[in-house]
């Protein structure tokens, strides 16, 4: 299952705690890449987060690595499911 996560930082919410908890994120999402649970993490240009690509097993599995993320009490969240897109469509199918 694979889920695209947007996140954004509340700049109304800056302290020390949260500068300490993005400090974190990057060894998190890491591990998360070394396990093979990202595949892939990027910075979303002119926000204040970012776009992350998770491949899990489960939605249990997923709300898990996101509750567990260093940032996740102070960020907002827009969740996506993911469907992989066949390269060529099936041959019985009708074109539009």
């Amino acid at each position: 299952m694979k889920f695209l996560v947007l996140w954004r930082i509340d700049l109304a919410l800056v302290s020390g705690e949260l500068a300490r908890a993005i400090g974190r994120m990057p060894a998190y999402g890491q591990r998360l890449e070394a396990q093979g649970k990202v595949l892939a993490r990027y910075h979303v240009v002119g926000s204040h987060g970012g776009a992350w690509v998770y491949d899990v097993d489960s939605h249990e599995e997923f709300e898990q690595l996101l509750g567990l993320a260093p940032v996740f009490n102070y960020a907002t969240y827009e969740v996506h499911a993911l469907a992989d897109m066949d390269a060529a469509p099936p041959e019985d199918a009708t074109p539009v």
